[in-house]
């Protein structure tokens, strides 16, 4: 959830000319020093509206080009010409990219700056020699040792996760969580963010994060796509508790060293060899300084550090390229990774698009299977794919969000979307038929409504962020058509047309939502494997509640701010003193008012420090939590002064007043309880 400061998209940051590439196998590297600081949190994409087209008709497909023959050159050529100005074009410092095919590594290239020079010299990005934070990838390392593990016979997928472990899991349906839950991002969890991250931080405890306040289970287990970093630290600890030694060191001497991935580690903070290796992140454009390092206490799910050659052997092995220890898995567990890791037995129809592998996302390009996982976090931003069918895999990573909140996503975007129809266009030229467009009118108008995030906080404060921006509504179109604004995936108004019964796909794009149906509503709409978009109830929806609050606060500040000046007023016009009858009623009606509206305040800064992951201590929720009750206790005396105003027949004005206080009053109290703000859990 970083923020990051826009600036002026022209005050760029000079890009120096690649790097030279070693053509050498990953692994084999001679040392130079680098300046070391880099800078990692924990994932979360903001959306952004814009205008989307009205209407939705397939513009015809010109015919593809032959795929360009994927060669050394051809790819060195290739991304010389895209990343520079990709890079001057967004302010981003610096990108690490390898490309591997054919079992060999095909390109590794490095670009921009590892260090801007605000904090010493600058220093160029190498992609042997520079070390990035990969955030989410990591994952793949962690579900890598799931299935080793699997492989030995020492863990099972299906086997409920708390036989494993020595603290209590979630749990709130009769359904067990399996670890084929965890690595299919569907054990049920809402989402927490406290802890998970610590500047500059010691080792952290991962046992003590994961049993200590742990969310809340809100879904059946394997019903409903929601992405969870708790499950998948959830999933290392299990590694560690079965293999006896800690995570990082059970992935050091299984996958890492086999692979020769010796400028990788799970360690925090990094080792000392490493420290003077590792590229400087970058929060804003104009930083003066680079962010400091960060430890992911949930490491499992986002601790890796590694060069892009490194990455490069980590995809030669699931591309089944490598021998011996190096291969990681034999072809068979290999295989049952790389496929779906659940079926319509518990997903439904979910299941009729993109699904969850066994810790990779299955995602489509072109029509060809790709296999992949993204990794966003304040200042670093990665991705990994593998076309498993044509033995190759690309792996990019910055080191800075650049001048707009989504330059980083649009960049991945283009580079993969462009590597893909470069090297492996559309088999099939010709422009795809809808195949449900009988029905696709009915089905639109059961899909129309608004949507929440299956990734979302429901027991803690954090829940008020649905109604503040993360929903989606889907509305109808004559045409049999949706407009998704957002779209999940695209972060702007995207119109998806049904290609078979409760499949849509996004209208002259590849993107693919699928809809569960019960009883005739849709129930979820599943994207991208790990994700899924729930019905929002009216009263939850933003489109109801942000007019309720805002509506509310304004007639108490205005309350408020007419209160001091009321008695000045009374004067000028010689309307004598007022009555002081129910005078303790109006007295704690305007305590309970100004308690509110801080409350109110309090909670929005609060949320602000957690989206940049700062810690918020208790005392303080604690304190809005009590400001925030208190105004709900006010609803009390504000009735018995409009029942007074009334009784006493004090006259129109003041009856309409009180009233308005009351009805204020009431609006923020129902939106508190809407949304976690009246909790006594400050955890979050």
């Amino acid at each position: 959830m970083s923020r990051r400061a826009f600036v002026n998209p022209a005050e760029t940051i000079p890009v120096p000319p690649p790097a030279p590439r070693r053509r050498t196998r990953p692994g084999r590297r001679a040392r130079v020093v680098l300046p070391a600081l880099a800078a990692l949190a924990a994932v979360t994409v903001g959306g952004c509206a814009a205008s989307a087209p009205e209407t939705a008709t397939p513009a015809p497909r010109a015919q593809a080009p032959a795929a360009a023959e994927l060669t050394e050159s051809d790819v060195a050529a290739w991304l010389d010409g895209f990343l520079p100005a990709a890079l001057e074009n967004t302010a981003i410092p610096g990108a690490t990219v390898s490309v591997v095919h054919d079992g060999e590594l095909l390109a590794a290239r490095g670009y921009g700056w590892a260090d801007t020079g605000v904090d010493g010299d600058r220093t160029a990005v190498d992609p042997e020699e520079t070390l990035f934070r990969v955030g989410s990838v990591s994952k793949l390392f962690t579900a890598t040792a799931v299935m080793q593990l699997v492989e030995a016979g020492e863990l099972e997928l299906d086997t409920p996760v708390a036989e494993y472990v020595d603290f209590p899991v979630p749990h709130a349906f009769d359904t067990e969580v399996t670890l084929r839950h965890l690595l299919t991002h569907t054990p049920g969890f809402e989402e927490r963010v406290a802890g998970m991250i610590e500047m500059d931080g010691d080792a952290p405890d991962l046992r003590a994060h994961l049993a200590t306040d742990p969310p809340e289970q809100v879904y059946r287990p394997g019903t409903v796509p929601a992405y969870s970093n708790y499950g998948s630290a959830l999933a290392g600890h299990v590694v560690e508790q079965v293999s006896g030694v800690p995570f990082d060191a059970y992935v050091a001497e299984h996958i890492l060293d086999p692979l020769d991935m010796d400028s990788s580690t799970f360690t925090q903070p990094l080792p000392e060899e490493l420290r003077d290796r590792m590229a400087a992140g970058y929060t804003s454009t104009d930083a003066e300084e680079s962010a400091p390092f960060e430890v992911v206490v949930a490491a499992p799910a986002g601790a890796l550090t590694a060069s892009a050659t490194d990455m490069a052997r980590f995809m030669l092995a699931h591309l089944g390229e490598l021998d011996g220890d190096a291969a990681l898995l034999a072809d068979d567990t290999r295989a049952l990774m790389h496929a779906p890791g659940l079926d319509h037995e518990t997903l439904g129809t979910l299941a009729d698009g993109p699904r969850m592998t066994l810790g990779f996302f299955e995602e489509d390009r072109n029509g060809h299977r790709v296999l992949g996982h993204g990794g966003d976090t304040n200042v670093f931003h990665s991705h990994l794919q593998l076309y498993p069918d044509h033995g190759t895999g690309v792996f990019v990573s910055v080191n800075g969000g650049g001048a707009d909140d989504l330059d980083s996503l649009r960049l991945r975007e283009s580079l993969l979307a462009g590597f893909a129809d470069r090297y492996h266009p559309a088999d099939d030229t010709a422009a795809d038929s809808p195949a449900g467009t009988e029905t696709a009118v009915e089905h639109a108008a059961l899909a129309e409504g608004t949507y929440g995030s299956s990734r979302s906080m429901h027991s803690t404060f954090l829940a008020v962020l649905g109604p503040l921006g993360d929903q989606t509504r889907i509305v109808a179109r004559e045409d049999g058509t949706i407009l998704v604004t957002p779209g999940p995936e695209t972060m702007t108004p995207t119109v998806y047309e049904e290609i078979e019964p409760w499949v849509w796909r996004e209208v002259d794009g590849q993107r693919t939502l699928t809809m569960r149906v019960e009883d005739d509503k849709v129930t979820a709409i599943g994207y991208a494997g790990a994700f899924a978009l729930l019905p929002v109830d009216g009263v939850r929806d933003g489109g109801f509640a942000l007019p309720l609050v805002i509506g509310s606060v304004v007639l108490l500040l205005g309350a408020a701010l007419s209160w001091p000046v009321a008695p000045l007023v009374r004067r000028r016009l010689a309307l004598g003193a007022r009555d002081r009858s129910g005078a303790v009623a109006r007295v704690l009606t305007r305590v309970g008012t100004g308690l509110a509206l801080l409350a109110l305040a309090g909670w929005f800064l609060a949320l602000n420090a957690v989206m940049q992951f700062a810690a918020v201590p208790t005392a303080l929720l604690a304190v809005l939590l009590a400001a925030q009750w208190a105004g709900v206790l006010a609803l009390v005396p504000a009735g018995m002064v409009v029942i007074d105003d009334i009784r006493r027949r004090s006259g129109w004005r003041r009856v309409l007043a009180s009233t308005l206080v009351l009805l204020g009053l009431a609006g923020v109290a129902a939106f508190a309880g809407l949304f976690g703000l009246l909790s006594f859990d400050l955890t979050y």
